[in-house]
């Protein structure tokens, strides 16, 4: 015999499908509201960084510096085997 007859227990199986229901609605609202608040204060720093003096819009990094030079071939080589560089 079932721990609850089966006409009892179709109210628990709806009530934690409800629950379960609310949780998910819930979770999905606080990452929305997370989302909103990261997306405004990022619009806001990209505000803050066009505005500050001296910003070109571009980020510094490699490609704003210019090609790499290559390496000088005379001190670049390696020494030969029991010579000291």
């Amino acid at each position: 015999m079932p721990a609850l007859p089966l006409h009892e227990a179709g109210r628990y199986v709806a009530g934690a499908y409800v629950v379960l229901f609310v949780l998910v609605l819930v979770y999905v609202a606080i990452m929305a509201a997370k989302l909103s608040r990261i997306e405004r204060e990022l619009s806001e720093l990209s505000e803050l960084a066009d505005r500050a003096p001296g910003s070109s819009g571009a980020a510094p990094g490699p490609a704003s510096v210019g090609p790499p030079t290559p390496p000088d071939p005379v001190t670049a080589s390696p020494a030969p085997v029991g010579q000291p560089r």
